[in-house]
């Protein structure tokens, strides 16, 4: 017990932070310093005399390094010498004495000071048999090893074999051979010997084995290049003869041999290899500058330009694919989910071919610049292949060569941009391809997206057969309305929302303005925009689903800072709020204002538009006349629809909403949806313009604080919708309090904003009549299950009502 209880001896002394190297006792190594700490530690131990204690770095890239960064075991060195060199550095040997734990950092500046544990080794007694025969086979280990290493002379295998100490054996052999520092580092800290003479033999067996790879790959190199050479000569001997003999042309023949030995040292796939040293058999045998020499020449460069056996090391490391997303997008969950899944399974199942996502959102909220990220995160090459007004079958599958000008289908060419016969290619704006009566691409496209089929991908160009079961296809749209159905079935769609004004303000701040500010050579504290002025830019100057017009405005207000800073001598601009209007001028958008007192047959909708959520009034007029029913506002059919069945359903239900029965016959009802140059349709204003005709038919006012959005069916049954995330967040930007949904869209409340949750009074209905009594007070007799608050946390899909802008 009292030896246990004895306080363990430390030393405190300088100490010097090695990176990608390890001292061993005993040994002699001379490295250099330029650290300032390092140089002062060595200082402090030259001027004290005190020895020295050598730690790795566990990781190289910390300039400065605490405790944490350090390992548990180093050696304590004496410092033999020193010399300055130019440029502030150092060279210093060093002699390593024993084996060091360290307790802890005293000191971190001007030089680490560290409380050291000096480790006796331990006494390696009587030699066994066993341990003969593991010194024997180190014997025969490192003799081979010496062999096979360029940099080693044999000297150095003489210099150990005087030594049957199986510590100091392991030392000298870890201290002079290449391994990486974590190795080195393990042997390190085995402070047995025998073991750790054990665990060097691992090391040098497969050391040996990558040497013995490494000679056999330059033995294989060397005879190729012998081959190529005998070849070369030959071919240079014939070329000579021929020009005695006054055959062929000097140009037409070194091109000739070009090609073939370009053919012979690429590894092409053999119907490849084939066809095109039979295209150079055909070049042979044509007139130099003939019209049909040049159509062969331009179809052997590009197919070997292509990479046919180059390939790209995918990085299938989830959690730095997870960093490189998270850095370069602010929410965005589901894409980065996806992204990551399929990382994770490819990690388990490397086979895995015919990966199509398709990313469909409202233009500016990230689709392009997600699928760079993607790229980026997977190292894989990228190409961009623009498909918007795309409408000839040829720019997919390219043009025969015989025509004049011809050149390969878009698919080829971004392969043979990116380099790689397995790069990312980015299939942009899918929806905006045409067709015409030269072919329809989105059908040419339904091989490149098949893994069943594209790994015999046939151009026209090129007539050969290409693999694209290696290639990640990410696909973007802003609506899978227009994309052909068997097209849309080959992909997996993944949504994109509008960003909440939140979302916005985040990106602004983490990813716009320093982008921005970069831009226009601006600093940090040479602009300041507080979160109520970028609040402000995003409600009263933009009016988008992403965050493009965002960006242009923060870049307009870079632009004015920039030329106060410069003109005014100013060394900072703060922007508030109330700022902006030096900036931007006048501000753009108002919210709707809610009216002062509550109206007869006024309906607050909510519609779905492409730049996001929008508040859609509904305004509905009854005047004496003889049963018409106008519908104004610039309709489609199938908000025209709505309109006509929510007239049906109230003529149903005349009697019990205390409505004349014969209102149909001497009444004319006028339904209007204001900004009547917008386009509008979409069946989910069916319930907004059903409460509207019966609020102005029976005089009884709606509720000023309350919105809805539902499909009415004509008997009066509430159908879901779509786009409820935008729409319940253009409610509470329009000061909306409660709002009325389809019972059977509740789930989708688990997808929108907390905060629209939190601030917002949902009611689900499955009846109209369950609306009108919420919305006008009638007294009706209302289903069991319509009209309670329930917990949001389902989803669905559903249609809409949208605006086209």
């Amino acid at each position: 017990m009292k030896d246990q209880e004895q306080e363990i001896a430390t030393t405190t002394m300088p100490a010097l932070a090695l990176r990608g190297m390890t001292i061993f006792p005993s040994m002699l190594m001379h490295f250099d310093v330029s650290r300032d700490i390092s140089v002062k530690a060595l200082d402090q131990s030259m001027t004290s005399g005190q020895p020295i204690f050598l730690d790795t770095q566990r990781d190289i890239t910390v300039e400065a390094p605490k405790e944490k960064d350090l390992y548990r075991i180093g050696t304590i060195c004496n410092v033999r010498q020193i010399l300055r060199l130019p440029g502030n550095n150092i060279r210093v040997m060093v002699e390593g004495l024993s084996r060091g734990r360290l307790h802890r950092l005293t000191q971190l500046t001007p030089c680490l000071m560290a409380e050291v544990e000096e480790i006796v080794p331990e006494e390696t007694g009587r030699k066994s048999a066993r341990t003969e025969a593991l010194i024997r086979q180190t014997y025969e280990l490192f003799e081979h090893y010496v062999e096979l290493a360029p940099k080693l002379t044999p000297d150095i295998f003489l210099n150990l074999i005087s030594s049957e100490d199986p510590g100091y054996i392991a030392d000298y052999i870890a201290q002079n051979i290449v391994m990486r520092a974590g190795d080195k580092q393990a042997v390190l800290e085995e402070l047995r010997p025998v073991r750790r003479l054990e665990r060097l033999c691992q090391q040098l067996r497969h050391e040996i084995e990558v040497l013995e790879l490494e000679l056999d790959m330059q033995n294989r190199v060397r005879e190729g290049l012998n081959r190529n050479q005998r070849d070369y000569y030959l071919r240079e001997q014939l070329k000579v003869i021929q020009q005695e003999l006054g055959e062929g042309e000097e140009n037409a023949e070194s091109e000739i041999a070009e090609y073939r030995r370009t053919i012979q040292n690429t590894k092409l796939p053999e119907e490849v290899s084939k066809k095109l040293l039979k295209e150079v058999g055909r070049l042979e045998k044509q007139p130099f500058g003939s019209a049909e020499a040049t159509v062969i020449r331009n179809y052997l460069d590009v197919c070997l330009e292509l990479p046919w056996d180059k390939k790209t090391r995918e990085r299938l490391d989830v959690a730095a694919a997870r960093k490189i997303l998270d850095a370069d997008h602010f929410g965005l969950e589901k894409v980065k989910e996806r992204i990551l899944e399929f990382l994770a399974v490819k990690q388990l199942s490397p086979d895995l071919k015919g990966q199509v996502i398709c990313l469909v959102g409202p233009p500016g909220v990230g689709k392009t610049s997600i699928a760079m990220s993607v790229a980026r995160a997977l190292h894989r090459k990228l190409a961009r292949i623009s498909l918007g007004g795309v409408h000839d079958e040829a720019d997919i599958r390219g043009h025969r060569k015989t025509y004049i000008g011809a050149m390969p289908g878009r698919i080829i060419a971004g392969i043979r941009q990116a380099g790689s016969s397995n790069p990312l290619l980015l299939l942009d704006e899918i929806d905006k391809l045409g067709s015409d009566h030269r072919g329809d691409p989105s059908s040419a496209l339904l091989e490149v997206l098949d893994g069943e089929q594209n790994s015999t991908f046939r151009d026209h160009f090129l007539e050969l057969p290409f693999d694209l079961s290696d290639v990640l296809f990410i696909t973007t749209a802003n609506t899978t309305d227009t994309i052909p159905r068997p097209l849309l079935d080959r992909m997996e769609v993944i949504e994109l929302s509008s960003y909440t004004d939140e979302e916005k303000l985040q990106i602004a701040k983490r990813h716009l303005l320093p982008k921005e500010l970069r831009r226009h050579g601006l600093k940090k504290s040479q602009l300041k925009l507080t979160d109520g002025a970028i609040r402000e830019i995003i409600t009263g100057y933009t009016k988008e689903s992403g965050v493009r017009v965002l960006e242009r405005e923060l870049a307009a207000v870079c632009r004015k800072a920039a030329m106060r800073v410069v003109s005014n001598s100013v060394k900072s601009v703060s922007i508030t709020g109330d700022d902006l209007e030096d900036f931007l001028g006048v501000r753009r958008y108002h919210p709707e204002r809610m009216p002062l007192t509550e109206q007869v047959g006024v309906v607050n909708g909510l519609a779905w538009t492409s730049v996001g959520g929008e508040i859609l009034e509904v305004e509905v007029n009854v005047v004496p006349g003889s049963g018409k029913l106008e519908l104004t506002g610039n309709l489609g059919d199938v908000m025209k629809e709505s309109a006509h069945a929510a007239y049906s359903y109230i003529r149903s239900r005349a009697d019990r909403l205390g409505i004349q029965p014969d209102f149909y016959q001497k009444k004319d009802i006028h339904v209007h949806f204001p900004e009547g140059a917008v386009p509008k349709d979409g069946p989910s204003a069916g319930i907004a313009i059903t409460t509207a005709m019966v609020s102005a038919l029976t005089g009884a006012p709606v509720r000023r604080e309350l919105a809805m959005t539902g499909e009415v069916t004509l008997r009066g049954r509430v159908l879901p919708i779509g786009g409820l995330k935008e729409k319940t967040m253009a409610a509470l930007r329009n000061g909306i309090k409660t709002v009325i949904l389809p019972a059977d869209n509740e789930k989708d409340l688990a997808e929108i904003d907390q905060t629209v949750r939190a601030a917002l009074h949902f009611i689900p209905v499955e009846q109209v009549d369950t609306v009108l009594a919420h919305a006008l007070g009638l007294e009706l007799t209302l289903p069991e299950t319509g009209g309670a608050e329930v917990p949001a946390d389902r989803s669905a899909p559903g249609g809409g009502i949208s605006i086209q802008q």
